[in-house]
């Protein structure tokens, strides 16, 4: 799956910048998705890249890595769920890595990675090298416990010292990163997540229905989100009861994840209990409203099959669903998280509202079933934010300075 590197030390000596890129998993979620739009786009001349990963997710990320010919290093240790005994045989691997590629930089994506890695560049002895810490959204700010929550603030706060730089993606991670005291040795920056809209290779609408076995007189609310509770999913399932009597609406979800048989639960066993999903009792079931589609490769090409796209996550950094969503020409209806408000402007290239509130998520569906002309006015609005706000080389401009 990765491919072990030898004998590096005896790599001729080279003017390029060597960089070592530390990820998590290899499950296809935020942070891969900016990590493969950063290297696919990155001069090749003027940087020597490495990629460690965690084999966690099924090793999509080696493959893509292997398709822009990088080099990927499995990460025998290192796993998304916390493991004393195995993150301290990740920081050597770590470190033993680090030792032998000698980055100039190593850019640590997400919050294991970020801890693990910056610790393995300072202990047992330091090591000269830059370190960047990209988060997608701080891990505090999931819906954990608030015992969990002070703890992983200051983890971060900790660890903050063995970094250079902090980039987070949106405005409320940086004023969290100011309050809470996280301050790496030289700076927090903020970088937009960015696409390249004329890039996306949407399918055409019958296409993309026919691929998702849709029926023509079906208007479709669907979304595309790793089953994990960040995502406020069941808020979207919640969502279904107010449009139990239209026939012609149905959900849809693509992804998969930890929260599949919950989630499940809630749509065929209403009067069961749900366990950690925590939804009221029901007298309905919703099998032939909402549908889990699974994990779908290049899921964002189909988004011209939804009618409208919403994201009902409580918690979130920057969504890249939801410019990718944007730039199809979609109406959005975005909950109030994360970089959601410096993307939407409400009203004006599409909704937002509070997480955890279905009723609020259904009334600007109906508003926008009722009125065929503010879905498109919303849409075309949506597109070209995408299009002058996020573009996708402004992006790849920063975090190379940056390197």
């Amino acid at each position: 799956m990765g491919t072990k590197i030898n004998s590096l030390n005896n790599t001729e000596t080279s003017p390029k910048k060597r960089v070592l890129f530390v990820i998590t998993q290899s499950e296809f979620g935020g942070a891969q998705r900016f990590l493969y739009n950063l290297l696919s786009r990155l001069d090749k001349s003027r940087y020597e890249i490495l990629v460690a990963v965690s084999a966690d997710g099924g090793g999509k990320l080696f493959k893509l890595m292997g398709s822009l010919g990088i080099r990927a290093n499995e990460l025998v240790h290192l796993r998304r769920n916390v493991s004393p005994v195995k993150d301290i045989l990740a920081v050597f691997e770590i470190r033993k890595l680090i030792r032998e590629f000698r980055p100039d930089t190593i850019f640590l994506n997400s919050s294991k990675a970020g801890f693990i890695g910056s610790l393995a560049t300072v202990f047992p002895s330091k090591i000269k090298t830059k370190v960047v810490y990209r988060i997608g959204g701080w891990s505090f700010n999931d819906p954990w416990p608030k015992w969990k929550r002070w703890l992983f603030i200051t983890l971060e706060r900790i660890s903050a010292k063995w970094k250079d730089v902090i980039i987070v993606n949106n405005n409320h991670d940086l004023e969290q990163a100011r309050e809470l005291k996280i301050r790496p040795r030289e700076k927090v920056v903020l970088v937009y997540n960015g696409l390249d809209v004329y890039k996306m290779d949407f399918l055409p609408r019958d296409e993309a229905r026919e691929r998702l076995k849709i029926s023509k007189e079906k208007f479709v609310i669907g979304t595309i989100a790793n089953f994990y509770p960040p995502k406020g999913l069941k808020y979207l399932i919640e969502t279904t009861e107010h449009f139990k009597n239209n026939n012609n609406v149905i959900f849809m979800v693509i992804g998969d994840g930890q929260e599949r048989k919950g989630l499940e639960l809630l749509i065929t066993n209403p009067k069961s209990p749900v366990g950690d999903l925590g939804s009221p009792l029901r007298d309905y079931q919703l099998r032939h409203k909402v549908f889990l589609l699974g994990q779908i490769p290049d899921a964002y090409k189909l988004l011209d099959a939804f009618d409208i796209f919403v994201l009902p996550s409580v918690k979130e950094g920057f969504p890249w669903v939801v410019i990718e969503a944007m730039a199809a020409k979609l109406p959005v209806i975005a909950t109030n998280v994360g970089a959601v408000p410096e993307i939407i402007e409400n009203s004006k290239n599409g909704f937002i509202v509070e997480p955890a509130r279905p009723e609020q998520i259904a009334a600007k569906i109906q508003d926008l079933l009722n009125d065929e002309h503010l879905r498109q006015e919303l849409g075309i609005q949506a597109h070209q934010t995408v299009l002058f706000k996020f573009p996708i080389k402004k992006m790849i401009k920063q975090i190379e300075d940056l390197l």
